[in-house]
């Protein structure tokens, strides 16, 4: 069985225009310049996807309510469910860090279940809207923002950290958040975005802005700025504490260098290579590479457009995974409240570093990747 028949689709990331036939199950249908996937087909994918969003609504609603994690440590016993742990953060005057938290990993996943059961339901069952357009924008706006599956990493990070200060206990809204990070995980796998636009624009997909020197020009100037803003940021991120941790009255604080330097030093090689990559590598890497890309296409000196726009499509896939050391200091510090004994506190460096996380998110999506082929064309006309 095939899908209904695409069309001619104009690839969003290099402008190239490429005539779509109907897909077998299990086939994609790829740019021949760039390799992006323009649409990928699997037999009764929507109805799949409708059902693991379902799935994944359920499992995040019964992530809420129970236990998610015991603290155990001389005699004393601390525990959370996951807006508790969010309450704890409010609690300690960490405002901001909850707020990013629970937006991340709770809210904007829930309105990206949200919008994907109002679409497919609509697609199975009724015509579209044009307020159904409007709510495919949102949905593919929020999904990058949208951090279930990191802060389960994280989570998982903090747990080897600590294992060895405390006893810990994983409760039954653990288990259910696992269930929803997969099965939201699965969700989007078969949703193709491409057929549904075709579905809600009459058979045609909307037009792409075209790259006119000022729309160019503009993208140019907005990565640089962000760019800039992120290496502002970049410095106090790491110069600056993360969290500290207070033993018996005594403060320790922890730089993220310091973390993984720690983390290393107690046998914990993988976490701390986790860290390091994340946290250190990819930054930097994300900042590089951006800054490379937006000097050649200002200037015209591309060369190899093909691993140009590898590079760029590899830096924005991972930049969103820094968020696990923001994640794993939200963790610590929401379970790890025992008073004098043992307790842990967010250090300076966390708001930087997310800050640091989220320009360059923003700069890597301002950046406009048609503007690694515009020498191309130039030099064909």
């Amino acid at each position: 069985m095939s899908a209904p028949p695409l069309c001619n689709i104009t690839c969003p990331q290099c402008e190239a225009n490429v005539n779509v036939p109907a897909l077998q199950n299990k086939q994609r249908a790829v740019c021949p310049r760039c390799g992006y996937t323009l649409s990928i087909y699997h037999r009764n994918d929507m109805p799949a996807s409708l059902a693991l969003s379902l799935s994944a609504m359920i499992f995040l609603l019964l992530s809420l309510p129970f236990n998610f994690l015991s603290f155990r440590a001389n005699g004393q016993q601390n525990s959370i469910d996951l807006p508790g742990g969010l309450n704890v953060l409010v609690e300690q005057d960490y405002l901001t860090l909850a707020v990013i938290t629970g937006m991340a990993t709770l809210v904007l996943p829930g309105l990206v279940l949200t919008g994907l059961i109002i679409l497919l339901t609509c697609r199975l069952l009724g015509t579209p809207s044009p307020w159904m357009k409007t709510l495919l924008r949102w949905v593919e706006w929020l999904m990058p923002w949208s951090m279930a599956e990191i802060f389960l990493l994280g989570t998982l990070v903090s747990l080897i950290k600590i294992t060895s200060l405390a006893d810990i206990a994983i409760g039954l809204s653990f288990y259910a958040f696992v269930l929803f990070s997969v099965s939201m995980s699965a969700a989007l796998f078969y949703f193709d975005d491409t057929r549904l636009k075709l579905w809600l624009h009459n058979g045609e997909l909307p037009e792409v802005t075209p790259l006119t020197p000022q729309v160019a020009s503009l993208s140019i100037q907005r990565t640089w700025a962000l760019l800039f803003t992120a290496l502002i940021l970049y410095i106090p991120a790491n110069a600056l504490p993360i969290m500290s941790t207070e033993l018996f009255g005594s403060s320790e604080p922890n730089t993220i260098m310091g973390g993984v330097i720690s983390l290393w030093q107690s046998g914990s090689y993988p976490v701390a290579l986790v860290i390091f990559v994340a946290s250190i590598v990819i930054p930097v890497a994300k900042l590089v590479v951006l800054a490379r890309l937006t000097y050649a296409v200002q200037f015209k000196e591309l060369i190899n457009p093909g691993r140009q726009i590898r590079y760029y499509r590899f830096i924005e896939f991972i930049g969103r995974w820094s968020m696990i050391d923001v994640f794993v200091v939200a963790i610590l510090v929401a379970l790890i409240q025992l008073g004098s004994t043992l307790a842990i506190h967010p250090g300076p460096a966390a708001l930087a570093f997310c800050a640091l996380v989220f320009i360059t998110m923003l700069a890597a999506m301002t950046f406009d990747s048609r503007l690694i082929w515009q020498q191309r064309k130039d030099s064909d006309l």
